[in-house]
């Protein structure tokens, strides 16, 4: 159950006809170099002498898609489809090589387990931390510290390195982070598949919560269909970079399970 759950400063009023996510023909390459650099000096040579020669990989062929302010929106496909790499463009980790992207509103991203974390750091240490980047105050910090500890149930190992965690633990120290402020879009990208059931069950609660009283948004990416069909109404399927299907969950997981 989330407790005086609130914002850490006050947030410009969405628009209900704006879609609080907006991808216009995104196209992401990459350049993947076709021999393996054992060293920075030995690419520096390379990259000096002009010997050194990429190979483009087209992660994303020019993907569109709207997210409305309260919709529960699914990304499907294997792996290598492309569905990180979106995540990471709209959450501004990446920039597309091509399209654009407009946020109207407040992030909270799930996206790479560890990412904003120093695991040399303390527990403790790295709820500061972490909760910097997201734009929390440490004033904001200070007074929701204890709902965090508790939610992530890390009483105990509150003043051990990081480095020592498992990675359910991890998990566990990024969500209550991250969703202990209520945010107009939630990003979660397979933060749900580490650790055990029950906290994975908590985890989802305090979503079902954030979309049900709060009106917070979900772009969810995950491999378990039936988390989709039941956290999500809308989704797409990603095949190669490219829009296979769009439409609600129900209709794009049916087909996606029939094509494996």
């Amino acid at each position: 159950m989330i407790k005086n759950l609130k914002k850490p400063v006050k947030q410009p009023t969405i628009s209900r006809v704006d879609p609080i996510v907006s991808v216009e023909d995104v196209t992401m390459v990459f350049n993947i170099a076709n021999e393996r650099l054992n060293s920075l000096k030995e690419y520096l040579l390379k990259l000096v002498t002009r010997q050194l020669f990429y190979r483009e990989f087209k992660a994303l062929s020019n993907v569109s898609l709207n997210v409305q302010k309260g919709d529960t929106f699914a990304i499907v496909g294997v792996n290598g489809s492309g569905k990180s790499t979106l995540l990471k463009i709209i959450a501004g980790v990446l920039e597309p090589t091509n399209g654009r992207v407009r946020i109207n509103g407040r992030i909270a991203p799930l996206i790479e387990l560890g990412a904003g974390f120093d695991f040399d750091l303390t527990a403790r240490e790295n709820i500061y931390l972490n909760g910097a980047l997201l734009g929390y105050s440490r004033a904001f910090i200070d007074e929701n510290f204890n709902e965090i500890v508790s939610f992530a149930e890390m009483e105990e190992f509150l003043e051990l390195p990081m480095k020592n965690y498992s990675s359910g633990m991890v998990a566990r120290v990024a969500f209550a982070v991250a969703t202990v402020m209520v945010p107009d879009l939630l990003i979660v990208d397979e933060a749900l598949s580490v650790g055990d059931m029950f906290f994975q069950e908590k985890c989802m609660d305090r979503i079902n919560t954030l979309i049900d009283k709060h009106g917070t948004t979900l772009l969810f990416v995950s491999h378990s269909i039936e988390q989709v069909e039941r956290l999500c109404k809308q989704a797409i399927w990603l095949e190669q970079g490219v829009v296979k299907m769009s439409g609600s969950a129900e209709e794009v997981c049916e087909a996606y399970s029939k094509s494996q």
